[in-house]
């Protein structure tokens, strides 16, 4: 249960918008349409470990030093412990790429907080799936709460 008197908590679309909104991410973001969306989210394509599934998921893409990540609390991010294939739509680029999933609460605070003071608090709640109950941009400390909170990780993606 999300505790909304945090500083920082999970915060997504409703799950109408959600289903009108990642089959219309899918489609277009390969396409000059999406425009600036192409560098704010991307598609990861992979299958999971233990179901076989196939998944095709639009999440926020963040670079951070030059680095793709996805930042998350949804339980597919577990298909990259310990690194995994993934297709990676990004920029209306397909790449294959190995996802790992970083689970250390300071290192994921920290990859968290960078990205709020780059966007400002605002726009970081926006891309980041999470709402700030303070003003302004809370501190890595009450990053790192919310990450140990809510399991929330990061998955950095590197090239195959």
């Amino acid at each position: 249960m999300t505790d909304q008197n945090a500083a920082v908590y999970p915060s997504h679309p409703p799950e109408p918008i959600m289903r009108l909104m990642n089959p219309l991410l899918r489609l277009l973001l390969p396409t000059p349409l999406a425009g600036g969306a192409r560098k704010q989210f991307m598609v990861l394509k992979f299958t999971g470990r233990k179901s076989g599934k196939r998944f095709e998921i639009p999440v926020s893409a963040h670079l951070i030093d030059g680095q793709l990540y996805a930042l998350a609390g949804a339980l597919w991010k577990v298909n990259f412990r310990g690194g995994g294939p993934a297709e990676v739509l990004y920029d209306g680029k397909t790449k294959q790429m190995t996802g790992d999933l970083i689970e250390d609460p300071a290192t994921v605070a920290e990859l968290f907080h960078r990205c709020a003071e780059g966007y400002g608090a605002g726009r970081a709640q926006r891309m980041m799936g999470v709402k700030f109950s303070v003003p302004g941009i809370p501190t890595l400390e009450q990053f790192r709460e919310a990450v140990v909170e809510n399991k929330l990780v990061a998955i950095r993606f590197t090239p195959a």
